[in-house]
């Protein structure tokens, strides 16, 4: 068992991984705001640089907010991790696909 100045100096230091993250992530909005609204970039170059944007800060929020690099059992992450991108992939494409061809028939 932890002593109890141990448990104070754990918890009482300044989370600036969380700050940093938090920094990053709204100016990697920012940035995918103006590429969006007022850049002279084509429609398909702007859909890659917001989409390599929004892989970006999915990484940083994973690594800064999650956690991910903190645990002793990494192989459990790691396939939640790549369930969790298959579920999302499955769903943007499927969203895709309906509106699509789906619309056609309708």
């Amino acid at each position: 068992m932890a002593s109890n100045n141990e448990q104070t100096n754990s918890h009482s230091h300044f989370p600036w991984s969380h700050v940093v993250g938090f920094g990053l992530s709204i100016v990697l909005t920012l940035l995918a705001l103006w590429i969006g609204f007022y850049s002279g970039f084509s429609l398909t170059t702007i859909m890659v640089i917001v989409v390599g944007l929004a892989l970006v800060q999915a990484t940083i929020q994973l690594l800064m907010f999650m956690h991910i690099t903190e645990s002793e059992d990494s192989t459990v992450q790691v396939g939640t991790i790549l369930y969790a991108v298959f579920i999302a992939v499955a769903v943007v494409a499927g969203t895709i696909w309906v509106m699509s061809f789906g619309m056609h028939y309708m």
